[in-house]
């Protein structure tokens, strides 16, 4: 779902889709080509009117990530809506696939 609201974050038909496990988190990273206006970073997303049908995807993101940014392209143009979400026991997990 986190890759799904990324990814209609991104516009026009050019973005790259980035997955990486850092220490204790998944980091999801949608990358696109386009110039012009970013969207809102952190805290600086406002919920749309009760009955319009789009405007929620960050909002979504906010609810479900840990920590999320959005990141000018280099090299430009574009921008990157990167999150992460924690993985509670990753450690745990880590030392019994290395077993």
């Amino acid at each position: 779902m986190l890759i799904s609201l990324l990814a209609s974050a991104a516009t026009g038909p050019d973005f790259e889709l980035g997955l990486a496990l850092i220490p204790g988190s998944v980091r999801v990273e949608v990358t696109d080509t386009r110039s012009g206006s970013h969207p809102p970073g952190p805290g600086a997303v406002k919920p749309p009117c009760p009955l319009a049908e789009s405007g929620r995807g960050l909002l979504m993101v906010g609810a479900l990530a840990a920590r999320w940014e959005v990141l000018d392209r280099d090299p430009p143009p574009g921008r990157t809506v990167r999150a992460e979400v924690d993985v509670p026991g990753w450690l745990g997990i880590a030392r019994r696939v290395g077993a």
